[in-house]
């Protein structure tokens, strides 16, 4: 299945080295908004084609889908183009910037039958999936998530350190994560959705502290503070307090409430959550459903989130 990478920044090289991992995928091209960046990340994983043209690169023969890691306020409008090309597309979180967005992309992609993914990799991380199994399996049953997403943002950087031309979101990014896994876990939609947010940063012009409240009609609540002013270890952290256990987990590791850690490898093909997203997608297409965190499925979260924002004071 032939493949091209749109975004050859941090994300999009955690996709190239997922997809080296995974076989029958052949990545022919990588797209950037500028040709040297392509070029280099090309050169480095071996890609003979890249360009700063998407549409040049939907183009070639035999490409059947893309992987957008570009800047958020592309996401939307790139996605549609692919569908509309005939390709199939996963994009990173967020699917949009912006409800209305989101709600076009859900609509092109059933208009084109394409197989539309969107980039939740909780979904997908070995721990939040141990944890889901046991939900699944009446094990467990959340009362609260506690969660924490702290960066240190206060000039556009990337997580590789370099500069980026974008602006980063609090809520419409790093929230989406959370916002999607609670109500995936809980497989309810939030009925209560509100967050408060600190003053705008003057030079980035957005809000660097940001706490989030939701609740589901089951019950089960959860509380997430965001801030890009944390001067500390980065990350995010999700504490689960279950009716049986508490656990924490930090992307693909999991705890129980003591600090022990659980063994969450056994019967996964791999333990990191970025290839298993991968996975699901190439693995939708050539079976022919819808995957696991598809545009339609998160939709939701980005209704909540469309809450969320205005809820904000």
């Amino acid at each position: 299945m032939k493949v091209i990478v749109a975004g050859p920044g941090a994300f999009g090289v955690k996709h190239l080295e997922a997809m080296q991992r995974i076989e029958g995928v052949e990545v022919a091209s990588i797209v950037g908004h500028a040709s040297e960046p392509a070029r280099t990340v090309a050169e480095r994983f071996g890609v003979a084609h890249w360009t700063s043209d998407l549409a040049e690169a939907l183009a070639l023969p035999g490409v059947e889908a893309a992987v957008l890691a570009t800047p958020t306020p592309m996401h939307a409008a790139q996605a549609i183009q692919c569908l509309q090309a005939g390709k199939h597309v996963q994009v990173e979180i967020p699917m949009a910037d912006n409800l209305a967005d989101a709600v076009r992309l859900v609509e092109m992609a059933a208009r084109t039958g394409k197989i539309a993914m969107a980039g939740h990799t909780r979904r997908f991380n070995p721990s939040h999936q141990w944890v889901h199994r046991k939900i699944k399996a009446s094990e467990l049953r959340i009362l609260q998530m506690d969660v924490q997403t702290y960066f240190f943002r206060r000039t556009n950087i990337n997580a590789l350190g370099e500069r980026r031309g974008w602006t980063d979101h609090l809520l419409w990014h790093h929230a989406c994560h959370t916002v999607d896994l609670f109500q995936y876990q809980t497989g309810e939609t939030a009925s209560v959705a509100r967050a408060i947010q600190g003053p705008p940063d003057h030079e980035l012009g957005i809000a660097m502290d940001m706490s989030v409240q939701m609740k589901v009609p089951s019950g089960a609540i959860c509380t997430l503070s965001l801030s890009f002013n944390n001067d500390g270890p980065l990350g995010t952290s999700f504490r689960y307090i279950c009716d049986h256990g508490t656990y924490v987990a930090h992307y693909d590791d999991l705890m129980d409430g003591e600090g022990n850690v659980i063994d969450v490898s056994k019967g996964g093909v791999s333990p990191n959550g970025i290839e298993l997203q991968n996975r699901e997608f190439f693995a939708a297409i050539r079976e022919g459903r819808e995957p696991n965190a598809s545009v339609r499925q998160c939709l939701p979260a980005m209704r909540t989130l469309d809450r969320i924002e205005k809820s904000l004071p």
